[in-house]
């Protein structure tokens, strides 16, 4: 009997210890999880393939996914995506509704005054020049001054004005006719297919779904326009004033994808094509 008393206290005592060992593992979580930061990262919800929601409601994109990489890589951080538009994420960020932004965003003076632009890019777009075939040879920026060709307006607060503004400031004797339009996204596929000007800055990404895409809505232009690549500029996410922190863990997140090459994997899923290849040629 004595055997058996000292069997079922052993019993007692080895649940007793596994129930301890029980509560301070949830213990632990409830403390981890309450010392993980709620980063919330708004995202421009129509650019495909860049920054979007998918036909399920989550969100997707090439600088979606790296971003999620990036949370993958900052246990101290949870990152919740929210969907917006354009203009909301600018602001949101800029007044700390959210904590960073990413829309394919470009460097621009004017922005590195409102937010903290940090060290590593986050990716890389192909920037160009819509055309109609019959100017399928005007290859570059210089070529499409010179020869006195109508540019669809671009909003002045668009970064893709910055990119022609400065092509000028560069270039007095052959200046692109630039004129800033009243909205931040202005239809330059149906500005230079119905001719209203000769040719439209665009994203890539931007085309290709448009375009080029069998379920675009402008696909049916896809043998009467062009999309010819003027350059391959740097993109950015754009972080609140306040997040410097946030900021750097993310330079060192990216900075280890970069050295991985989940980058490189990322441009060639959504792009078609790896644009890290073409770094070199990069100025900006």
């Amino acid at each position: 009997m004595q055997i058996k008393k000292m069997i079922a206290v052993l019993g007692i005592g080895i649940m007793a210890a596994g129930v301890l060992a029980g509560c301070g593992s949830d213990t632990d979580k409830t403390e981890k999880k309450a010392n993980v930061k709620k980063v919330k990262v708004a995202y421009a919800q129509n650019s495909k393939p860049i920054t979007y929601t998918d036909a399920n409601g989550k969100p997707a994109g090439h600088d979606v996914e790296i971003m999620k990489l990036v949370d993958g890589l900052l246990p101290q951080y949870e990152f919740e995506f929210i969907p917006t538009t354009d203009d909301d994420l600018l602001l949101g960020v800029e007044q700390g509704k959210y904590d960073v932004g990413i829309k394919n965003t470009f460097y621009t003076e004017a922005r590195a005054k409102k937010y903290i632009y940090p060290k590593e890019f986050l990716g890389l777009s192909s920037f160009g020049l819509v055309l109609r075939k019959d100017d399928a040879n005007i290859k570059t920026l210089a070529d499409f001054a010179k020869a006195g060709k109508t540019l669809a307006p671009i909003a002045a607060n668009n970064a893709q004005y910055t990119v022609i503004e400065e092509f000028n400031q560069k270039n007095p004797d052959n200046k692109v006719k630039l004129e800033a339009g009243d909205a931040f996204t202005v239809n330059v596929i149906a500005y230079v297919s119905e001719g209203r000007s000769d040719g439209g800055a665009i994203i890539e990404g931007q085309y290709d779904q448009k375009v080029r895409s069998a379920d675009g809505p402008y696909h049916s232009l896809d043998d009467k326009l062009v999309y010819n690549e003027v350059d391959v500029i740097k993109t950015w996410p754009l972080f609140n004033k306040k997040q410097q922190e946030l900021a750097d863990a993310y330079d060192g997140a990216i900075k280890q994808l970069k050295a991985e090459k989940k980058t490189n994997e990322l441009s060639k899923q959504f792009y078609g094509r790896d644009l890290y290849e073409v770094l070199a040629k990069v100025n900006r």
